[in-house]
This record gives C-alpha cells, structure tokens and sequence, in this order.
C-alpha cells in the first residue's frame, strides 16, 4: 500500500522517540496504562510548539485584527496575515488572497455550496460528489440541490474502496456544474486519484473542489499541480488549533462568487442604500477571526516544514504496513478498505462483536480508537455493516504502540469467546 506516490529519498533521520517528545499529551496514562491515541482522524494532537505560540499570543499580542490602529492591533494584524501567507506557500497557492479563513473544513465546503453554488448552480444543473464522502460533502450539496432544483450524482466505489472512474465519465455533460470529491477518505483510507479526475473534469471545462481534511498531514499538497478549482482543510487534522480551516480557491472563481456571510470585514463601505464587498480574501471572512487559530495554525505548519512531509509520509507508510500485516493476522477480523493506495487509516470489523464494545475494551488498557459510522453513513451501508472500528495513525505513533492495539483486539475476542 502506499501513502504517498514517487516519494524522494529521505537525507534527514526520523527519530519517532524524539518527535514523542514534542507531544505532552503522549506522556498521559489512561486508567493506569500509558495513552496509545490512533484517533488521529478525528484530530491530531498538538506539539508544545502550537500550545506555546498560542500562549503567547494571548499573553503579548491580544488584540482584534485589521483597522486598528495601535500597537496590538499592528502586530495582531500582521501575524494574522503571516499565516495566511504560510498557508499560501505551503499548499503552493499563487496569491494570497486565494487563502480564505474559515472554521475548518465543513464551514469551507458550505461557503463553496452558497457561494459559488448560489451563482452558477441553478434548476437542471448537476453536481457530482462520489459514494465514500464524508457528510460534510453531502450535506452541503444536498441543501442547494434543494434550493435551486439541481440534480447530485453518485460516483460509485468498488468493494476494495476504490472509485469506478468509468462512472465519473458517464455522469459528466453540459449540465455538470461542479464535482466535489474527497481526496483521502477517513473511513476506508483511499487516497483517490485527485490529479486524474481534474484532468477529466476540466475537459468538460467543470471546476473541482477537493476536501483535503484527511491528505493535508500526510502528503505534500501542491494545488497548482493538482489543478483544483477548490481545496479545503481543517487546522485541528495538521497538528494546529481546533475552529480553524482554509477554503483555496482559484482567484478568477473567487472574486465571481457572491459572499458567504455579512457584517464585519467583509464589507468596503455600507449605506441604507447598498454595500460595497471588501476586496480578497476579506469578502468571505465576516466578523472577528480565529486570530489566535490562524497563529497556531501557522506553528503548526512550521512544525511540520522543520519535521519534513517526506519524512512523515515515509514513516507513515511503514508503519501502515506494519500495521495492516498485523491486523490481518488475526482471525475474525475483516478490514474495511483495501485500496492499493492508501492513507494511514485502518477500519475494520469483528465477527459477531460490535465495534462499540471493541471500542470500550480498548479504551480500558489505554488505546484511543474511534467506533461508529465516521460521518460516512453511505459507506456503511455499501458494505451492509452499521459500524467499524478505525485506527488512524500519525507519525508519532510507534510500532510497539501497534503491538499494544493487537494485544487489546485479541483480549477483546477472547472477552466475547
């Protein structure tokens, strides 16, 4: 299985002990036995890096952003944009003001569905998201299509997890308006070939938005390469603060699209009479920011930049196929994706036992995993199951921490035998 395609020799030695150390929250025991955290989907933990820069930040920098004149207000401001400069470079975006704040990857989607929904999609148009979405990426879709008489279409996905490609070209017609497709699904793993399908798309001349929440970690992201019309992710999965998120989307697009939300720094000017909306990127970031998420945010991404995404996605390869080759040595455990490639996520069933009750017995010798549907109800019922236990891996994690889950899900088949 691989994370990540093509990946470059790696010249700087990864110390997973070392990085450990970044992270105080590792040291915790849970009812006496040493925290093994595989819920890294869900959310990251975060390096004392984030928690100190926030700290600070509260402490000798505290102050609204943008328009103020005085001397917190200049330095909030400018490390405000300082993030959202990082976040340019580090997604390989061309401007600046493609880089829009949000309050992470749902409220990202939702901006695009309003916005540029409510401006190109209307009555017959079709928008075309793919079967292993996570709800965020539904929902939105299905509101508008409500809305405006537009129609959702469905992109299938085989019983390994992989997208049926061929389906995507026979949806696509004059009437398809937009795709929105999950780059890397957070509950099977598979990293979908993103690239490919902008290809496709853009030879219909149709825009794609990709939900990066579950690649952004685990892989150099280069929106120019990738081509997408829209990527959006979520600071609380990178490592960084939680109620933060970027929406990237291509300048041309963005300054077509009507605003999202009202009132605060969105606007130029504003009489009874009319408002005049505010330049890129402000249009689209109504109100007081997450100032001190955007700052952690940007730790974050440095955290990462000094660690190297090379390093990590290496690293993270191996241990997934550790720990894959482990899981499936056991007997009555079934994974639920088996992509070629894949991320750091491993769903799995056990005959006969539900994953709520896996999920409690790990969580008694200390092991944090996440049980239930994931967000993503239609994959679930593809597979004909209600739930899967997922364990999703992060570059601190360790192979001996692998060891433990496996000891854990052997205590809770012989509990139930």
């Amino acid at each position: 299985m691989k994370l990540q395609e093509n990946l470059e020799k790696v010249s700087i030695p990864f110390d997973v002990y070392k990085v450990r150390e970044d992270f105080p929250i590792l040291k915790t025991t849970v009812r006496g036995n040493p925290l093994v955290y595989f819920d890294n989907a869900a959310t990251t933990q975060k390096p004392i890096s984030v928690i100190e820069r926030i700290r600070k930040y509260y402490e000798q920098e505290n102050s609204n952003v943008h328009r103020g004149v005085h001397y917190l207000s200049e330095i909030a401001t400018k490390e405000f944009e300082a993030a959202r400069e990082q976040v340019r470079k580090f997604i390989n975006a061309e401007f600046k003001e493609e880089i829009i704040f949000t309050r992470g990857t749902t409220e990202a989607i939702n901006l695009v569905a309003n916005s540029f929904g409510k401006t190109f999609i209307g009555q017959g148009d079709e928008i075309i998201i793919s079967e292993m979405e996570h709800h965020s990426n539904i929902v939105p879709w299905q509101l508008l299509c409500e809305e405006t008489g537009a129609k959702l279409r469905v992109i299938p996905f085989d019983d390994n997890g992989e997208l049926i490609l061929d389906e995507l070209e026979k949806f696509l017609n004059e009437r398809t308006k937009l795709i929105s497709i999950v780059h890397v699904s957070n509950s099977l793993g598979t990293v979908n070939p993103v690239k490919k399908i902008v290809e496709i798309a853009h030879s219909y001349a149709v825009p794609v938005l990709l939900d990066g929440a579950q690649s952004i970690m685990h892989q150099k992201i280069d929106v120019q390469d990738l081509g997408c019309d829209f990527f959006v992710f979520s600071g609380h999965k990178i490592y960084g603060p939680t109620g933060i998120g970027v929406l990237y989307g291509k300048k041309d697009l963005l300054e077509k699209m009507r605003p999202y939300q009202g009132g605060g720094d969105m606007i130029k000017s504003v009489t009874f009479q009319k408002t005049t909306y505010n330049d890129l990127p402000y249009k689209f970031e109504a109100g007081t920011p997450n100032i001190e998420g955007a700052i952690g945010l940007r730790a974050a991404i440095d955290y990462l930049n000094e660690i190297g995404l090379e390093n990590i996605a290496q690293y993270e390869n191996e241990l997934l196929n550790y720990a894959t080759e482990k899981l499936s040595q056991i007997s009555n455990l079934k994974l639920i994706g088996t992509a070629k490639s894949k991320g750091p996520i491993l769903s799995f069933i056990l005959e006969n036992i539900h994953p709520h009750d896996v999920g409690t017995i790990l969580d008694y010798e200390g092991i944090a995993v996440r049980t239930g549907h994931h967000c993503t109800q239609p994959v679930m019922e593809h597979f004909k199951i209600p739930a899967t236990t997922r364990a999703s891996l992060s570059f601190y994690n360790t192979k001996e921490e692998v060891d433990r889950l496996v000891q854990g899900i052997q205590k809770v088949i012989k509990v139930f035998s």
